[in-house]
């Protein structure tokens, strides 16, 4: 298929291409982007009460940012702090 194309065809090809492959790569970029959320975010996802929160988050087991008067969590980081629960095996 190549061999039958000009140098101006295959130019053109090529410059689709790298067309495209910026394109995908700025999607990857904004896809990768953190996302974060509210204190009122954060309770609904864990199913909790804006005081649990507080105190986890005194406590350290979450990591708040703030802008303003605003106070923000990552969503990678609430995964993260989740723990497996390791059940011992009780014999009767």
């Amino acid at each position: 298929m190549l061999n039958n194309m000009s140098p101006q065809e295959l130019s053109s090809c090529f410059d689709a291409l790298n067309k495209k492959i910026s394109e995908v790569t700025q999607t990857v970029k904004l896809g990768s982007l953190e996302t974060y959320l509210t204190r009122k975010e954060v309770a609904d996802l864990l199913k909790c009460d804006l005081s649990t929160l507080y105190h986890w988050t005194q406590k350290g087991l979450l990591k708040a940012y703030g802008i303003g008067n605003r106070v923000y969590y990552k969503l990678s980081e609430i995964e993260a702090s989740l723990l497996p629960i390791h059940r011992l095996n009780h014999k009767k």
